[in-house]
């Protein structure tokens, strides 16, 4: 980010919105199913080491769920990745088999099956971190033509495949993989990172980040990444994208005033175009975006009006309106990183960070049951 820090949870603190933060329950305290009615539930935690906080999740299934994140933020010789795993009862942490040292932090994780898992972060080494999942435990890859400086900072993964993207030299980098062990690096004309990425197939995709004063999008087609048209938006940012089909599209990340403020923003895609829609107001962040593949969409992230209850924006197509947890029953800041949509459960997983007044982080796992149906 370039006018916010990777997508870690160190670059999230919000100095005077620091607040005291309640007792979380269990690990397994989730309920077995989710409500018939849209309804948040109990929130729960995985568990992390002082100071942890999760930066991303992803469903391969409703009884395999897979977060990553960082613990021990504030502790720089401490610091290190994490990833957990729901398996329909428990969270339990999940290590990396061909490297005890782990990976210095994690920001993104993609499954294209329950047996087939990426994440990507940071390394202690410098280099950037891949790694390859089997539903039991993850591997570190090595790519020999990434180097000291490379950022990734998101994983989208299909079937025998893989896209990581991120920055070389202050350029959009794009990493893809193959099932065959084969990797393939593309820098980008000009200048930009992207933060977030979602394939629709194997030749078809998406990213999006921004240029350092505009939101950047490029679309995978015929096999070449290439930077997209959207809207002219001064001091604006995206941060996640997800497909619901060819036709249906939901880009997210804020935008700059020029004051410095800075305020959600919304991008739709229609099959032809970009367009911005309107959230509704407030100091609001926005950080991860899911769908139903209905025409429904889940946005993560942080009303700082409201900094103790859980948020999210539900998009039905036409209008965005937010979700908001239960009042704490003290004050707290709870943001919500990133948030996926778990097919046949119903429910949408969104995760994150709780901060206290001393700064320490508790990561936090919210769920929201929803009606299966899409409305119109």
């Amino acid at each position: 980010m370039t006018r916010r820090l990777p997508r870690r949870a160190l670059a999230l603190c919000a100095g005077g919105l620091l607040l005291l933060s309640p007792r979380l329950p269990a690990a397994h305290a989730e309920p077995a199913s989710p409500p018939a009615a849209e309804a948040w539930q109990a929130p729960t935690s995985a568990r992390l080491s002082s100071d942890g906080s999760l930066s991303d999740v992803a469903g391969a299934s409703a009884t395999s769920v897979w977060a990553v994140g960082q613990q021990s933020v504030w502790d720089i010789w401490q610091s290190r990745g994490a990833i957990t795993h729901w398996d329909g009862v428990t969270w339990t942490e999940v290590g990396i088999r061909n490297d005890p040292t782990g990976a210095g932090l994690l920001r993104s994780v993609a499954a294209a099956s329950t047996t087939e898992l990426w994440a990507v972060g940071e390394g202690h080494d410098g280099l950037p971190y891949l790694a390859r999942g089997d539903g039991a435990a993850f591997d570190r890859v090595t790519v020999d033509s990434l180097r000291v400086g490379d950022w990734l900072g998101g994983v989208a993964a299909a079937p025998n495949r893989m896209v990581a993207v991120g920055r070389r030299d202050k350029h959009p980098l794009v990493v893809t993989g193959t099932g065959s062990g084969k990797w393939k690096l593309t820098q980008l004309d000009g200048k930009g990172t992207l933060y977030g990425v979602a394939l629709a197939g194997k030749s078809d995709g998406w990213a999006v980040g921004d240029t350092g004063g505009r939101p950047l999008i490029t679309r995978l087609s015929g096999g070449r990444w290439k930077t997209f048209h959207v809207p002219d938006i001064p001091g604006g940012y995206l941060r996640d994208i997800h497909l619901d089909g060819p036709k249906r599209a939901l880009a997210v990340g804020g935008v700059y005033d020029d004051s410095g403020r800075a305020g959600p923003l919304i991008l739709s895609w229609n099959g032809k175009k970009w367009s911005r829609l309107t959230p509704p107001g407030g100091d609001v962040r926005l950080y991860g975006v899911t769908g139903d593949r209905k025409g429904r969409f889940w946005i993560s992230g942080v009303d700082l009006e409201r900094p103790g209850e859980a948020f999210l924006l539900r998009y039905d197509g036409h209008t965005v309106r937010p979700l908001r947890g239960a009042a704490a029953i003290v004050p707290r800041t709870i943001r919500l990183q990133s948030v996926a949509y778990l097919p046949g459960a119903g429910t949408v997983v969104t995760v994150g960070h709780v901060v206290d007044a001393d700064g320490r982080y508790t990561d936090v796992i919210e769920r929201l049951g929803t009606s299966e149906r899409a409305k119109p």
